[in-house]
């Protein structure tokens, strides 16, 4: 099926808050984020991240549907230890250790102001085939 869809090259991340100004503060300082535009009349922003042509699209909501669970934005780094010790730092609440699946992957979920689920991944070697 290749070439049925024709994708663009960029993905927009919808995250629900409840607090729009406190959230764009927040992946800004947290995350290094850029806030690219702004929609109050609709409740909806997006920051450009740090990946090349992926963004997060913040939107205002009474109560977010965070503690339902969903996706977890996933964002690989080189050194997850610095990560988190550099997000850790900032008093960003962590869901436990760094998980390690050996010659794969280690993890660390941590949480933004509303609950939302996000993660640092730092490859360990080849994707299994």
């Amino acid at each position: 099926m290749t070439g049925a869809i024709q994708f663009d090259g960029t993905l927009t991340c919808p995250v629900e808050c409840s607090d729009m100004n406190k959230s764009i503060e927040w992946y800004k300082q947290i995350l290094g984020f850029e806030l690219m535009y702004r929609v109050d009349e609709i409740g909806w922003c997006e920051l450009k991240s740090p990946v090349e042509n992926v963004s997060v699209g913040l939107s205002q909501v009474e109560k977010p549907s965070s503690a339902e669970g969903g996706f977890t934005l996933t964002f690989g780094v080189h050194d997850i230890d610095k990560a988190r010790a550099e997000v850790e730092g900032q008093g960003v609440p962590f869901d436990g250790d760094t998980i390690t699946i050996p010659d794969m992957v280690r993890l660390a979920t941590f949480f933004d102001p509303d609950g939302n689920k996000l993660m640092f991944a730092q490859s360990l070697g080849e994707a299994p085939a």
